[in-house]
């Protein structure tokens, strides 16, 4: 699915092993799949907006509605992407990236999830350095921030591995109960220092003013790719 009124369906991020894209619509039909059959141990809700917890019935028509209102709500200045991450012709999650203000700011946002099927690979990891490479090599931000909460020992490793640091404590309700949640940091500096993968993006340079920005400096300067 492309669309020259439409680039970011043309948008690839290339890593040792998966691929991250715009989803198609057979694709969604894959996610809702995917996740239907479980992303975490259903004793724990590691979700803020607990999504998995809606009943089976509703979750493709909300799934659907999540994705189609990304598209629609999209604007330069504030945007949010939920790339579908492939390993090995497989869907086996979804890696978002969002920003406000970017141009000005350059400040991103990630949330991801995997079928539980797949965890435990070093997948989460992967996909979360193709987004941060995208992020900091070729739009240049300057800082991308996560949360997780205190107890999602998986995600926050992640964070670790990746270099991010310890930035505050925010508090939320999930299942009817209090959750402490750890905010988390990684400067572009950081990330230039430790770039843990090779990521290759393609299709971008049609895509910038999509995400606020001239063209001009990915074409004139080549954005490293990640070693």
């Amino acid at each position: 699915m492309t669309s020259p009124h439409w680039p970011l369906t043309g948008l690839r991020l290339r890593t040792p092993r998966l691929e991250l894209r715009w989803p198609s619509l057979a694709n969604l039909d894959d996610v809702i799949t995917l996740a239907a059959t479980g992303v975490h141990d259903p004793q724990v809700q590691p979700f803020s907006a607990a999504w998995t917890d809606m009943d089976a019935a509703e979750l493709p028509g909300r799934s659907l509605r999540f994705f189609w209102s990304q598209w629609a709500s999209w604007e330069p200045a504030n945007w949010e992407i939920s790339f579908v991450v492939v390993h090995q012709g497989d869907i086996v999650g979804v890696q978002g990236l969002k920003a406000a203000d970017f141009a000005i700011l350059r400040e991103v946002h990630t949330g991801s999830w995997i079928g539980r099927r797949y965890q435990r690979r070093g997948i989460g990891t992967e996909m979360r350095a193709a987004v941060l490479s995208l992020a900091f090599d070729y739009l240049h931000a300057r800082y991308a921030r996560s949360t997780a909460h205190c107890d999602n020992a998986a995600s926050l490793g992640v964070s670790r591995k990746l270099g991010y640091v310890d930035d505050g404590i925010e508090h939320f309700v999930v299942r009817g109960r209090a959750i402490n949640a750890q905010r988390l940091l990684i400067d572009r500096a950081t990330w230039q220092a430790r770039r843990p993968l090779r990521v290759r993006v393609s299709g971008l340079e049609a895509c910038l003013p999509w995400f606020g920005l001239n063209p001009a400096p990915v074409a004139a300067g080549k954005a490293p790719v990640s070693r």
